[in-house]
């Protein structure tokens, strides 16, 4: 078994990602926009091809195997830790916006949803395509592979705030290519709000992650519920930073009250399972 460096897996990450992110923010501005979309999913695709090359690399035919088993296998996740990956994003959206209500703002704002909402199949096409087109292939990544690189050299604390940074980083191109959320938002606030919730998320993540045996689903089911409520619902400025400030919270929390296992413990001997 090779030595697993998170500083290699990065550095491969984003040159695969990017490789494909650049060009295709140069042609959404040209006449070779159509290609865009595909060059975005390809460099989706190269973050899962460097994980899934790393992992056969570096680990052994147990290793494999286990990867595969924490990808797949639900009961590592249970119950009650599906219920806290599916339901704690729509919980602080919903405290968001429900605190701007109250403060005099819009509170939350459901026009994509009431688009959706009464035509059954275009809500499963919605759901089925940010699933498979976000929280799989990263999460095959990110916590499939980087978060325990990153766990057998730092605390879970430390890993997670490495890892968010990283996250959300990696991001970057997507603000120069036509067509995406984050196009347009350079230089406003809501570049800057972007930059906060990742990190946070991540400790949230890594926590269930580590009470679920390194389940990558479950960081899956997270990244999901994530990325679906933000799509059905938006919230004013204001309740943005109150989400936020939430997903903050929730990590805090998390620390303090979990703080062997997010500050002490090391996942080193926990490998096998």
């Amino acid at each position: 078994m090779q030595v697993r460096s998170p500083w290699t897996f990065f550095a491969l990450a984003y040159a695969g990602t990017w490789l494909f992110w650049i060009p295709a923010a140069v042609a959404s501005r040209t006449s070779a926009a159509p290609v865009a979309p595909a060059l975005q999913i390809l460099g989706g695709l190269a973050l899962t091809a460097v994980a899934l090359t790393l992992v056969y690399r570096t680990e052994g035919p147990d290793g494999r195997r286990n990867y595969g088993r924490r990808l797949l296998d639900t009961r590592r996740i249970g119950v009650l830790w599906c219920l806290v990956s599916l339901l704690l994003a729509p919980l602080l959206t919903f405290g968001g916006a429900l605190t701007d209500w109250l403060l005099g703002g819009p509170g939350l704002q459901a026009e994509a949803w009431a688009a959706v909402a009464s035509h059954p199949i275009a809500l499963v096409a919605l759901a089925a395509g940010l699933f498979v087109f976000g929280p799989v292939p990263e999460e095959m990544a990110w916590r499939g592979y980087g978060l325990d690189v990153l766990q057998a050299r730092f605390s879970p604390l430390g890993a997670s705030l490495i890892l968010g940074l990283a996250w959300t980083i990696w991001h970057f191109p997507l603000f120069f290519i036509a067509g995406t959320y984050q196009q347009g938002l350079i230089g406003t606030a809501s570049f800057w709000l972007f930059f906060l919730d990742k990190p946070a998320q991540s400790v949230v993540m890594t926590w269930v992650y580590n009470n679920t045996r390194r389940s990558i689903l479950s960081a899956i089911l997270i990244h999901f519920s994530v990325n679906f409520v933000g799509e059905l619902f938006a919230l004013s400025w204001r309740g943005e930073l109150i989400y936020i400030l939430l997903w903050i919270g929730a990590a805090v929390v998390v620390t303090l009250r979990w703080r062997t296992q997010m500050l002490l413990r090391s996942l080193r001997a926990e490998r096998a399972a």
